[in-house]
């Protein structure tokens, strides 16, 4: 099997997906694909995990950072990157440190993806050349080597969901004194 689809009760709470799908490719650390389906689970983003991973799904540490959130994700997993681009439906932007454009300086559209590398050496520089002109990076001091890739992916959901409105999101809170 190439690729296993797996939604998970994905109108709970009474919404419906928003089309931002996060990708992650090759990811080694469970706890920041965990963190990463956490945003998931509340932003309504789907999560695209490409393999191989650096750990089983099913370790304990993936779930704790999950939290609870496992019920509100739609993932799929995908064999490898050219199976995961061959299933491609909408635009990419691959969000790399190599990249002379910063994120915030694109418009992005519905149904968009967000792709992110593995934690030691990003995304594979052949793919950044043939789609430079979707190659973003988020801005940061030159001796920085990069963001941990959890925060990386939350930085950039945000922007795009900053974009679109906020779409479907609770955008305000209560205090309970």
């Amino acid at each position: 099997m190439k690729y296993v689809k797996i939604t998970v009760n994905c109108s709970a709470g009474g919404y419906e997906r928003i089309k931002l799908n996060i990708v992650l490719v090759e990811p080694r650390i469970p706890q920041n694909t965990g963190n990463v389906a956490r945003t998931c689970a509340a932003t309504g983003a789907r999560l695209h995990l490409v393999k191989p991973l650096g750990f089983e799904i099913d370790e304990a540490k993936l779930k704790r950072a999950g939290l609870d959130y496992w019920h509100m994700l739609d993932i799929t997993y995908y064999d490898d990157l050219d199976n995961f681009l061959s299933r491609v439906d909408g635009e990419c932007f691959f969000f790399s440190t190599k990249s002379p454009k910063p994120h915030s300086d694109v418009e992005y559209p519905d149904n968009v993806y967000i792709i992110f590398g593995r934690e030691d050496k990003g995304l594979p520089e052949e793919l950044l050349a043939e789609n430079i002109k979707n190659c973003v990076r988020i801005p940061m001091l030159g001796a920085a080597r990069s963001l941990n890739l959890s925060n990386s992916v939350a930085v950039g959901a945000y922007e795009v969901l900053r974009q679109w409105d906020y779409p479907e999101l609770q955008n305000f809170g209560r205090l309970k004194l």
